[in-house]
């Protein structure tokens, strides 16, 4: 009820580690952030993007005119993919370096603003490269500054220090972790977001759904990250369906939208384990499955593995999506199923069969888990330990519907 008092186009300024421009038309306050970057003597940039959405949202219009009034030179690295891949990062480390790029400007979902704050690491780095970065070959420590321009209700990223790069030959996706890449600046615009497809409004969303379920049970959960996990679970089972049903709608979209960002916030707390840890094999594997698909598919088996472990949080943050759980461990495969129907509800129906995956490819992917770079990490705070047992069983789990 509180949301009928918000102006959504009343622009709220946001302080975590970033500075978040919140609202509809937020994207105007790029003129602002343009103007510090140049008090700090910046005066070239890159840009991370895609080859579409940066453009077709109108974003772009602002950003490029913001940069043309206050003299700042840029280069745009428009080849951005879903699941972007060290190959990505260390193309455009080499054109910023050859540009003299001294800051970072992402515009898109979680994949521009993680291969751009990857970026950012090694222009502090001339002598290292994206592998080193995602072989945990060494611990950065300085980064160059970074915006980030949201175009997705989703990853988070943008208020984070984490970031996702893939290594296609190893089939490695880790997840690094470091201050130095919190973004300086971030937008948040509602209006950039219409344009979402509806696979990609449910997608997004799901993920941040998924963020907080982890955050909120990991062993490093706090009082702080469930009661995050507990609005932005609210806010999605609210709006989620109003945004798929007219996608112009401006208000659900701001309340997706918030509830990704505060999503970040959560897991930026209390991070992440099983959905996250196990995901990241499966779009390793299969680059075109899209991060949201896959931990949708994976999180009614996570649930039913963790609810033993985490009964009250978990039926007091899914109450949304989950009604009538009493916060007792017998109730772990109903609630389960009610996370499973509610997925259905919104359109993500799937499982692993019907993305391709096999009852023999379920080895591969548990030895992923534990060789992939920074996945152990994830699992070591899971609330339901780090056996392989555990791991294949949730995929298992996971191939058909419970």
């Amino acid at each position: 009820m509180w949301e009928k008092d918000i102006n959504i186009n009343d622009i709220k300024e946001i302080r975590t580690r970033t500075t978040v421009y919140f609202g509809v038309g937020a994207i105007k306050k790029i003129e602002d952030i343009a103007k510090t970057l140049k008090t700090k003597g910046i005066d070239k940039v890159i840009v991370m993007s895609g080859r579409n959405a940066y453009k077709a949202t109108g974003a772009w219009d602002y950003v490029e005119k913001a940069l043309k009034d206050n003299g700042i030179g840029y280069v745009n690295f428009d080849q951005v993919t879903p699941n972007p891949t060290t190959h990505h990062v260390d193309d455009a480390t080499k054109m910023a370096r050859d540009f003299g790029a001294k800051a970072v400007i992402s515009i898109g979902g979680g994949s521009p603003t993680d291969a751009g704050k990857s970026v950012a690491i090694l222009l502090e780095y001339p002598d290292k490269n994206a592998d080193d970065i995602y072989e945990f070959k060494f611990a950065p420590e300085k980064a160059a500054p970074i915006v980030s321009i949201n175009l997705t209700h989703g990853t988070g990223t943008e208020t984070n220090r984490f970031a996702v790069v893939t290594n296609l030959e190893k089939n490695f996706k880790p997840a690094i972790a470091y201050d130095c890449i919190y973004p300086m600046f971030a937008i948040d615009d509602p209006q950039l977001m219409t344009k979402l497809s509806p696979k990609q409004t449910r997608y997004v969303s799901i993920d941040a759904v998924n963020h907080v379920v982890e955050a909120a049970t990991s062993a490093v959960a706090s009082p702080y990250s469930i009661s995050l996990a507990k609005e932005v679970i609210e806010l999605v089972g609210k709006y989620l369906p109003k945004a798929l049903e007219n996608p112009d709608d401006l208000e659900a979209r701001y309340f997706l939208a918030y509830a990704a960002m505060m999503g970040g916030v959560s897991f930026d707390n209390g991070l992440l384990h099983y959905t996250h840890a196990l995901e990241h094999p499966l779009s390793a594997v299969k680059p075109d499955l899209s991060h949201g698909l896959g931990l949708a598919i994976l999180l009614p088996a996570v649930i039913k593995t963790i609810y033993k472990d985490r009964p009250h949080v978990l039926a007091e943050i899914l109450a949304p999506i989950a009604p009538g759980l009493k916060g007792e461990p017998q109730e772990a495969e109903k609630a389960a199923k009610e996370v499973q129907n509610w997925l259905a509800s919104v359109g993500v129906p799937e499982k692993l069969i019907d993305e391709g995956f096999k009852e023999e490819d379920v080895e591969k992917l548990v030895d992923l888990v534990y060789t992939t770079p920074s996945l152990a990490g994830l699992l070591a705070i899971a609330p339901s330990g780090n056996g392989r047992d555990v791991v294949e069983a949730i995929y298992r789990d996971s191939l058909k519907p419970l």
